[in-house]
């Protein structure tokens, strides 16, 4: 993949600082004290954005940071041969483990030769004392006592002991009145970071880079000729955000309601494994996720593009 990137056009170590829209470009100064100008700032840092922050802080300041999810998990990574030795056969595929505000997500990685894992906790009572920081580091005795005397299979009481006494808090964006603003744009986790229920979040970051680059390729072609660059920049945006919006956020909302049935904290089906497996066996479930129609979401966000020229 990186055979198609041109590398001259990559710089590493930079630290974006603040952001400043003119009518004509937008200025970029980082934390070196060095500045860069361009047409469009499309801003893929991550769920501690400094251009969600620039976007949204003006109109939305409610809704820059990351919301915790009142969820966290301890992850590991072991050779397959000792996940063997402890969960046999079930280590063969990806599974989800239910439980009363206790999971557990394991799937093999490195072509099988490796098991990752995440023991999740699900405690509405135990606010995130780490601040904005995602992590935080507790003792391996805190990190047993999550799991201990809940009447949880030893096997995962095993698993857990070989996971790292990081505490990896579940954090996510509920709620993005918008993508963009004038020349700049966010893109995956910076737009939607989504709790990871549906494995789906980095899926709908590539999403969105599929549609803005055909909406960036119309731009360049220079097809539309109906005023200044502003307004076809301001065009292109706004198709963007009315097609890749609602599908990315309806995959974050669908994620967090996943999560919820898998801690047993689902309003309709509760701990009634019988009605969870028929909410989510139920074809309708996943279909929009799987089998959406990605060449009509380009053709949906092109002809919204020109509908914005003709007014």
């Amino acid at each position: 993949m990186t055979s198609f990137i041109p590398m001259n056009n990559v710089q590493f170590d930079k630290r974006l600082e603040d952001v400043q829209q003119c009518s004509d470009k937008v200025i970029l100064t980082f934390a070196d004290g060095k500045t860069a100008d361009a047409s469009i700032l499309v801003g893929s840092d991550g769920i501690q954005s400094t251009v969600r922050a620039h976007i949204l802080r003006h109109l939305y300041p409610d809704q820059v940071e990351p919301v915790y999810a009142d969820s966290y998990c301890y992850r590991g990574v072991i050779p397959i041969a000792e996940a063997q030795e402890i969960l046999g056969s079930h280590t063969d595929t990806a599974k989800f483990y239910f439980g009363d505000r206790r999971s557990c997500v394991a799937y093999r990685i490195s072509e099988g030769r490796e098991f990752n894992f995440l023991l999740c906790v699900a405690d509405a009572s135990k606010p995130w004392r780490a601040g904005h920081t995602v992590t935080e580091k507790v003792t391996h005795e805190q990190m047993m006592a999550d799991f201990q005397d809940r009447g949880i299979d030893e096997r995962f009481l095993r698993l857990l002991s070989k996971a790292s006494p990081i505490r990896w808090g579940f954090f996510h964006h509920l709620h993005t009145p918008t993508y963009y603003r004038g020349r700049a744009v966010l893109v995956g986790d910076s737009a939607h970071a989504s709790l990871p229920f549906q494995a789906a979040g980095a899926a709908q970051g590539v999403e969105d880079a599929l549609v803005l680059s055909e909406l960036m390729l119309k731009l360049a072609r220079g097809s539309c000729d109906n005023g200044n660059s502003e307004t076809q920049i301001s065009a292109a945006l706004g198709a963007y955000d009315a097609v890749r919006r609602p599908r990315a956020q309806g995959q974050l909302s669908r994620a967090a309601e996943v999560g919820q049935m898998i801690h047993f904290q689902h309003q309709e089906v509760g701990s009634d494994m019988t009605r969870i497996l028929g909410k989510l066996q139920n074809e309708s479930f996943f279909d929009q996720l799987w089998f959406h129609d990605l060449k009509k979401d380009l053709q949906l966000a092109s002809q919204k593009m020109d509908e914005c020229l003709q007014c």
